[in-house]
């Protein structure tokens, strides 16, 4: 059904994609007015964050390899007060939504341009939200200062991703794109977008589990991120997210690996509340039952389908219930307790989604 009202608002970014595009990094760090640009990255990426840090010669005021999944506030503390002590009027976010992330957080409070460099799939690099994790709990924003002034999308820094790792993000970014297809500020731009973003990346994914080094597959996985990162950045998000937001921040659970493993559930719980969504996700994922569609391929690709399995207590379903009840996100079927805590135990054990009622 075609939608006769809504809103669009372009965010403000330069894009560049292609194979070497990470060569016109320090072209793109110039045009921003910037001399010493801070490389923030992993511990895991330190190598290749000295090697950016290299390619921008004087531009470069250093490495910080300390990125964390959740940003922890301590971290974001130290990068902080890091990029002042440098006099850093940049960052250079090399990595997935850690780096990304970190590259954010120094941005909220000394309001420094980042340019991303993404070398999974999260989407991070397309999005205003900003998301800092203190005493267990994670806080998420929106603000137009963190978003990233330029993004070097270069499909040969996804090559050495292990598989496994390649997979779970692929899943995060279809997460992205679905709840897209329902947010209460979706727009026609922004479904067109979620639906190629998760056809392009469902299509991609088993080529890329077969062989890591595909380079077609690559470039394909690299572009249906790119799309389902602009619908996560343009649009609100709903349960699914918030279910990964308090798994996360609470229990320190892996990112990606709780997105693939929640979101048939997800998907379960609230197409039937979302027909034209359920119309996009069947046309792009080639089903009639997107959220088993999901859930098979994360089997086919030897992805995680249990909470328990990533280190998750049964103990640990009821306040992650009270949780996501107590404050959540728009969604398109109401949120229950009773609704929260049938999709967790699914997801808990490992079940195929349950089929919900029509709402």
């Amino acid at each position: 059904m075609f939608q006769t009202s809504f809103s669009y608002d372009a965010l403000p970014m330069r894009v560049r994609f292609g194979s070497g595009t990470i060569a016109s990094l320090p072209e793109e760090v110039a045009q921003l007015g910037a001399h010493r640009a801070l490389v923030l990255c992993s511990p895991e990426q330190r190598a290749t964050g000295e090697a950016i840090a290299d390619a921008l010669g004087e531009r470069s005021a250093g490495v910080l390899a300390e990125a964390r999944m959740h940003v922890p506030v301590e971290v974001a503390r130290r990068a902080r007060a890091r990029a002042a002590e440098l006099g850093a009027d940049a960052c250079v976010a090399v990595g997935g939504g850690s780096a990304i992330g970190l590259g954010k957080a120094i941005a909220l409070e000394h309001d420094l341009p980042v340019v991303a460099v993404p070398t999974t799939y999260a989407g991070s690099e397309m999005t205003a939200v900003w998301g800092l994790t203190e005493n267990g709990r994670k806080r998420t924003g929106k603000d137009r200062r963190v978003l990233p002034a330029r993004v070097l999308y270069d499909p040969d820094l996804t090559l050495g991703l292990p598989v496994a790792m390649s997979v779970t993000s692929g899943f995060n970014a279809i997460a992205h794109a679905a709840e897209a297809l329902y947010a209460p500020d979706r727009s026609p731009v922004i479904s067109l977008m979620a639906e190629e973003g998760a056809r392009a990346m469902a299509g991609a994914l088993p080529a890329v589990a077969a062989d890591g080094g595909d380079r077609a597959a690559r470039e394909r996985a690299l572009y249906a991120s790119w799309l389902c990162g602009a619908c996560l950045g343009a649009t609100t998000m709903s349960l699914h997210h918030k279910l990964c937001h308090a798994l996360g921040g609470t229990l320190d659970l892996p990112h990606a690996a709780t997105h693939t493993v929640v979101l048939p559930h997800a998907l379960a719980h609230n197409l039937p509340a979302a027909p034209d969504a359920a119309e996009a996700l069947s046309r792009a994922l080639g089903s009639d039952d997107p959220a088993r569609r999901v859930w098979d391929l994360a089997g086919t690709l030897d992805a995680p389908r249990s909470l328990r399995d990533l280190g998750m207590g049964e103990g640990d379903i009821d306040p992650i219930c009270d949780q996501v009840v107590a404050a959540p996100y728009a969604n398109p079927a109401p949120v229950t307790r009773e609704g929260v805590a049938r999709l967790l135990h699914a997801a808990w054990n490992g079940d195929p989604p349950l089929k919900a009622a029509p709402h």
